[in-house]
Order: structure tokens, then sequence, then C-alpha cells
């Protein structure tokens, strides 16, 4: 089964990048992994310190993941699954594409400030010819309408 990639994080696009790839692999027959990348600077602390750290980021994911897995399932009928990941976001990123070959692309959302796209978007399109799958990259301020409309 093919998948759709999609990166949870706490921007405002990560919403239509995650609506965008329920409704391509609802109308598909894919699937939806869902990754969250923990950046490892978050637990330079003494050892015990940064193990509840760690902890309490892989709760906040969680309780994020079932907010999307919610509305996956109840108005796509897809089952999403979750992946945690440890590191710098790209790398982690391109290391889940290597890992899971039934992974068929990356579904990114763009952001509409004037900071640009974002980070990911701006980095993952740089090397986005040495990526062994395509990236749709979805605009932040698309409406559920028009997301409807081209899924």
């Amino acid at each position: 089964m093919r998948k759709f990639l999609v990166v949870l994080d706490d921007s405002s696009e990560c919403l239509n990048a995650m609506r965008f790839a329920a409704m391509r692999a609802a109308r598909t027959g894919g699937g939806v992994q869902i990754l969250s990348v923990i950046p490892p600077d978050e637990f330079n602390h003494w050892i015990g310190v940064g193990e509840v750290m760690r902890e309490e980021a892989r709760e906040r994911i969680e309780v994020h993941f079932e907010v999307f897995a919610k509305w996956m399932r109840d108005r796509q009928g897809i089952d999403p699954e979750l992946v945690i990941r440890e590191g710098q976001a790209v790398d982690e990123i391109v290391a889940q594409i290597a890992e899971d070959t039934e992974i068929g692309v990356l579904v990114l959302g763009a952001g509409t400030g004037k900071k640009g796209p974002g980070p990911l978007v701006t980095q993952l399109t740089k090397n986005a010819g040495g990526l062994p799958i395509p990236i749709t990259v979805v605009p932040g301020d698309l409406s559920k309408e028009k997301l409807e409309a081209i899924t």
C-alpha cells in the first residue's frame, strides 16, 4: 500500500497537509503515516531531566496525533500510523523515507506568512531531486472546499 508521509509539527500549515494526505489516501486506497521529529537540543540536560522531557514531548505528540487521527478515521476512513523520531527534522524525514519503502509521497504544508513557506519546505525542495519520492506542497491557506476539490 502506498503511504502519504506527512509531518506533524506546531505549524498552522500542518493542518492542511494532514487534510490533503488523508483525503488523497482515502480516494486512492492508500495510507497515511504521520511523522513527528523531536529535536535533539530539547534534551541537553542532566540524564534524568532529559528523560522526563523526552517522555513529556512524546506524550504531547501522541495527544496532538490523536486529534488528527480521530478526524482521519471518522471523516476519511483512514487509520494513520504515528512515527516519532529524534534528530534534525530534514535528516529524520529523509531517513524515514529510506527505511519505509511503502512511502510514496511526502506531503508538506507551506506557510503563507512573510517568512516564506517554512524551513522544511525550503530545505526539502532544494534537495527534491535527490529524494526517491515526489513532494506535494500544500498551501497553508487553502480552504477545506478547495482541498476537497483538488484531492
